[in-house]
């Protein structure tokens, strides 16, 4: 009769063995190739993601051949996810520890460390593999032998059975317990935060213990972690702690006794009491970045003057560490300098370009929104534009407040640190403007209520904030934060800039940045746009005694009046122009003539329109009646853009004389880029193009010079897009205004959406934000068929996307596959675009992130 032969269910980790992160998870992995580094790993065991899958469901493990294999009295098990970030449930360590073994541990250790092991395992046990109550296995400082009985006792009154001694049943209820905690309701919602796929699997390791703990003259015994880089910066330098007579990761818990591993003037060292192992652990460091090729975190043990290592995981680091660690491996050769611009999360740059929160302050949140403009400031909180110019006359920082910000808000902005409003999306006016100005800003805030009349903030909490208290904003967060917080500065140095160099030499599609004043451009410069994609110009008479300006042309009433005002506006336009092109350096500057509405240059509220009447000399009521009767049901779907151009051509004609003026004055070969907003016809672009050429040669004729210029138009209306060949026919440039776009497409309003949005995201109507990523399907289809039938009409045609998706990596991915040229976003979104793009480029050519 044939005898039945029972198989392993488990694989030695060796050298040759065949074990992989999908199958075994990434700890299993790790510890192979620390085998293969010929480091002292205890021997291990591994159990892949299905057989931890058919202990979950009731199967038995041998756990007698694990036993066997392993030679040892005492076992460890920790989780073995694919992704370290994905967690797991608790290690467990001293599995084997019974009677028996505590005997033969206080002959050959002492009573005193056999003591202390037994009743940590029996509590260990209890709690997470029992799940019993944890306060009925609290230990004192120094276990005993009364203290076991305690224990073994408690175990049998709430277990109603009594502790198992036989180590193969303990290892099996381990296993089981750890399978089975994996797909638990807590586990599974946790590791979903964390990016792990629903479907993930665990696998487990079985591993020798290294004990740690043992009779001091017979050699040093402890436990610790290392690394070789500090987390927040990434320079190099040896951090980590150690604890004497310690197991598994207690010198990271240990609040006494733990020491330092270098030499310290603070107090004892590891290096102190044992350089040698110092000294080897800083060679298997050496060793693990140049063939593991990453900083690693090493847990390492000390059995009686023996070193084991049992653990080594990616150092845990800031995005400023992240990048340097990036760069500093790919300049020491150990990894191509391509792999180096693929490992770094586009994302992650916010960090290094804007002033963060401390993460190792306490938050304290009074308000949550969206997420607007990354960054974070501190300052008092104001409620108006003239109260933030007060407190910067003041010099003192300060955070406006707003139900929602307008045009009349914009020097406010400029006067403020942060912006906080109650509504509002991702491409709001407050978003858009803080974006641009690198300020920090939360919008959607819909928590918190605001009283304007009595100058205070209630919080989503509760708590009331007035004017003048200090708070803090976490534009990256999307919160605000009560009080003053410990802010991190930005880390704009050589290791951003190197890798950022790397990342131009892969990529294969432009970046322009959206700058609207001389102040924007030189952000654009420094973050090395490749020119302006987008300056609108409107957001240029917003400005001191610009705005009187342009409303005393808004209360004109015929064409002779308009152009008397606008004339006026023309030497400081044309001034920004200069400047611009100045700083830009021959870069392509493509300028929006203007595209808003013109009550959006006119006040709200008693106050605003009494001042203006007086700046203006005209009565109170007359003022009023005139702001009434420029007002539209739907201004932006009335007369703004191209509309506005052909109603009121003086405001073009303007415009155009300012910037090829400018052209001239600049000189240095600058050619112009005139792009006309909120296009849906040719005939449109033709009268326009008629204007602006008539303009352009009376120029020529005036000052004898001679120049080019391009003109092109921003596609934002579906129609356009839609007749993009007819269109093309007439200008040198297709630039589509995704915001605007989505907006219009979808019939959503870009300020408003913000109120439903979270719903229509977690209900899975939209996968995310269409202002925010671009919708590929809706969206998308308009863009591809805007530039076929843009190139058919003209095959040499440019094509660019200039709304805020730009800044978005997938849209960037988007944007290359249909054979844009180049993508324009908010001035401190160029680094994070010029990465992304690279990352793109890369992918095709086998580099995954």
């Amino acid at each position: 009769m044939q005898k039945h032969v029972e198989i392993a269910d488990f694989t030695p980790i060796t050298p040759t063995a065949a074990i992989s992160a999908a199958a075994h998870g990434g700890r299993a992995k790790c510890l192979q190739r620390l085998i293969r580094l010929d480091l002292p790993v205890p021997r291990t065991l591994a159990l892949s993601v299905d057989q931890v899958r058919s202990i979950a469901a009731g199967r038995r493990p041998y756990t007698e051949q694990m036993l066997h294999e392993l030679e040892s009295p005492l076992v460890s098990v920790r989780p073995s996810s694919e992704s370290a970030d994905w967690g797991g449930p608790a290690a467990i360590l001293n599995i084997g520890m019974c009677d028996r073994t505590h005997a033969d541990l206080a002959v050959n250790l002492g009573e005193r460390a056999a003591d202390a092991i037994y009743a940590r395992f029996i509590q260990a046990f209890a709690v997470h593999v029992a799940r019993l109550d944890p306060e009925a296995f609290d230990l004192p400082a120094r276990p005993d032998a009364t203290t076991i009985a305690s224990l073994l006792d408690a175990y049998e009154t709430e277990r109603g059975a009594t502790f198992p001694q036989d180590p193969a049943d303990q290892l099996a209820d381990a296993l089981r317990s750890m399978a089975r905690s994996w797909d638990g309701p807590t586990a599974r919602l946790l590791r979903q935060a964390r990016g792990a796929p629903a479907e993930a699997g665990l696998g487990l390791v079985v591993q020798q213990m290294a004990l740690g703990v043992g009779r001091r003259h017979e050699g040093e015994s402890g436990s610790g972690v290392i690394q070789f880089i500090d987390s927040a910066t990434g320079l190099p330098q040896i951090t980590g702690r150690y604890l004497s007579q310690s197991q598994g990761r207690e010198a990271l818990l240990a609040e006494e006794g733990a020491i330092y591993l270098t030499q310290d003037p603070r107090g004892p060292s590891l290096e102190d009491i044992a350089p040698e192992i110092l000294d080897t652990l800083t060679a298997h460091g050496t060793l693990c970045r140049r063939r593991l090729r990453e900083e690693m975190q090493i847990e390492f043990t000390i059995d009686g003057g023996h070193l084991a290592i049992l653990d080594a995981v990616r150092v845990p680091r800031s995005s400023r560490a992240g990048v340097r660690v990036a760069v500093a491996l790919a300049s020491d050769g150990v990894i191509p300098q391509a792999e180096a611009v693929a490992r770094v999360e586009p994302r992650a740059l916010s960090e290094l370009l804007h002033p963060q929160v401390d993460p190792a302050h306490p938050p304290d949140v009074f308000a949550s929104g969206i997420a607007a403009s990354p960054g974070a400031a501190t300052g008092r909180l104001v409620f108006s534009a003239r109260a933030a110019q007060a407190a910067q006359a003041r010099e003192e920082p300060c955070i406006l407040v707003r139900r929602e910000t307008t045009p009349d808000d914009v020097r406010g902005m400029h006067a403020s640190v942060g912006v906080l409003t109650e509504k509002g999306g991702a491409t709001s006016h407050a978003a858009v403007i803080a974006r641009g100005l690198g300020l920090p800003c939360v919008v959607g805030a819909g928590g918190i209520a605001i009283d304007q009349r009595s100058a205070t903030l209630t919080g989503d909490k509760g708590r009331t904030f007035r004017e003048g208290d200090w708070i803090t904003l976490d534009g990256t967060g999307g919160v605000a934060l009560a009080g003053a917080v410990p802010l991190l500065e930005p880390a704009l140095d050589d290791a951003f800039r190197t890798l950022l160099s790397w990342a131009d030499d892969a990529r294969d599609i432009g970046v322009r940045a959206n700058a609207d004043t001389p102040a924007e451009a030189q952000v654009a410069r420094t973050f090395e746009a490749e020119g302006i994609g987008l300056c609108r110009t409107e957001h240029m008479f917003f400005e001191g005694d610009r705005l009187t300006v342009m409303r005393e042309m808004i209360f004109t009433d015929n064409a002779e009046d308009r152009e008397a005002a606008l004339r006026r506006l023309l030497p400081v336009q044309r001034s920004d122009f200069v400047r611009l092109f100045r700083i830009m350096e021959g870069q392509p500057v493509c300028i929006r003539l203007l595209d808003p509405p013109l009550h959006e240059f006119l006040p709200a509220g008693p106050d605003a329109l009494h001042d203006m009447a007086e700046s203006l000399n005209l009565s109170l009521r007359s003022v009023t009646a005139r702001v009434e009767a420029l007002r539209e049901f739907n201004p932006m779907l009335g007369m703004r853009g191209v509309r506005l151009g052909i109603a009121i051509p003086e405001i073009y004609e303007m415009q155009s004389r300012a910037i090829f003026e400018a052209t001239v004055e600049a000189g240095g070969g600058v050619v112009p880029e005139i792009m006309v907003p909120l296009v849906s016809a040719r005939r449109e672009v033709e009268l326009v193009k008629g204007r602006v050429d008539a303009v352009a040669a009376a120029v020529k004729a005036e000052t004898g010079a001679n120049f080019d210029y391009r003109l092109g138009v921003m596609v934002e209306t579906p129609r356009a897009a839609l007749r993009a060949e007819e269109i093309a026919a007439n200008v040198a440039f297709l630039s589509f205004g995704t915001n605007d776009l989505t907006q219009m497409t979808y019939g959503l309003s870009r300020d408003d959406a913000g109120r439903f949005m979270g719903a229509y995201v977690a209900e899975g109507v939209f996968i995310e934000d269409p202002f925010l990523r671009l919708d590929v399907d809706g969206v998308g289809e308009l863009l591809t068929l805007g530039a076929e039938r843009g190139r058919a009409g003209h095959p040499g045609i440019t094509l660019s996307v200039c709304g805020e998706h730009g800044g978005d990596p997938e849209s960037i991915a988007f944007c290359r596959a249909a054979g844009f040229d180049y993508v324009s976003c908010s001035p401190f979104r160029v680094p994070l675009a010029r990465l992304a793009a690279a990352q793109i480029a890369l992918r095709d050519l086998g580099f995954p992130r």
